[in-house]
C-alpha cells in the first residue's frame, strides 16, 4: 500500500515568483527543475535536500487549459521543531503570517505565499 506522500501541487500565477518565494523566504531547496513545454517547467521544491516529498509548483494558467476544475488550492499543512523561530524567520523574510494560535491540539499559525494561498505551520512535539 501507500507508504508515502510523494508530491503535492500548487498552482501559480508565475513559476518563477513561485519558485523565489519558496527558496529564499522559506529557505527551501530547489529538487528539480525541467522544461515542461514552451512556456512552462516542472518546478519541485522540498524543505531539504533529504526529503522524499515535494511542492510541484505548477502553472496555473497551464493547468486551467487542461483541467479548468483542478486548480483549486489544496489544504497543506508544514511541520516544525520550534514555531516561535519559525514564525520570526518568515516575517524577517517578509512572509505574510498570521498570529500563532496555541490550541489544546497544539500550536500553529497560518502563512500566505506569493499568491496570498494559505498555508499552516504547526510545531511538532
Amino acid at each position: 500500500m501507500i507508504n508515502k506522500i510523494g508530491k503535492i501541487t500548487v498552482y501559480v500565477q508565475d513559476q518563477e515568483q513561485a519558485k523565489d518565494f519558496w527558496l529564499n523566504k522559506m529557505g527551501f531547496v530547489l529538487k528539480l527543475e525541467q522544461p515542461m513545454g514552451p512556456n512552462a517547467s516542472w518546478i519541485e521544491v522540498g524543505p531539504s535536500d533529504d526529503e522524499f516529498t515535494t511542492l510541484v509548483l505548477y502553472s496555473k494558467a497551464a493547468m486551467e487549459q487542461q483541467n479548468p476544475t483542478a486548480v483549486a488550492h489544496p489544504s497543506i499543512l508544514f511541520s516544525t521543531a520550534n514555531i516561535e523561530a519559525a514564525y520570526e524567520q518568515m516575517k524577517q523574510n517578509g512572509v505574510e503570517v498570521e498570529d500563532i494560535l496555541k490550541m489544546p491540539f497544539g500550536t500553529m499559525f497560518t502563512f500566505k505565499d506569493q499568491d496570498g494561498n494559505n498555508y499552516l505551520l504547526r510545531e511538532d512535539k
